[in-house]
């Protein structure tokens, strides 16, 4: 279980990294756009500063969550139920959980 909880680890420093970065371009966005005060409606710009907007807004949204999915992989560590299914309670093998570390159900129940 060493392993794992290096690899969950490894893992919510990457994604608090990469949410870190994604917060700052975000809000570097909207300081810009801002500042432009550009009519997104009728700017030929305006829908590409929309899409960009949204585009982080979802990267950021599913960098949270899986930072959320890694935190609570690692409280199941702490509490021993790590690698049990949510769903049957049988034993998550150990190539899904090398694969994806923070899984909560095995194959059968996915």
């Amino acid at each position: 279980m060493t392993d794992h909880r290096t690899a969950l680890e490894r893992l919510r420093d990457q994604a608090e990294l990469e949410i870190a970065a994604l917060d700052a371009d975000l809000h570097a966005l909207f300081e810009a756009s801002r500042a432009d005060n550009a009519d997104d409606e009728h700017d030929p710009e305006g829908a590409t500063i929309a899409y960009e907007r949204a585009q982080l807004t979802a990267v950021l949204g599913a960098a949270r969550a899986q930072l959320a999915a890694v935190n609570e992989a690692l409280a199941r560590l702490a509490a021993g139920t790590y690698g049990r299914c949510a769903e049957c309670g049988r034993a998550i093998p150990p190539e899904r959980l090398e694969i994806r570390p923070f899984a909560t159900t095995c194959v059968g129940c996915t």
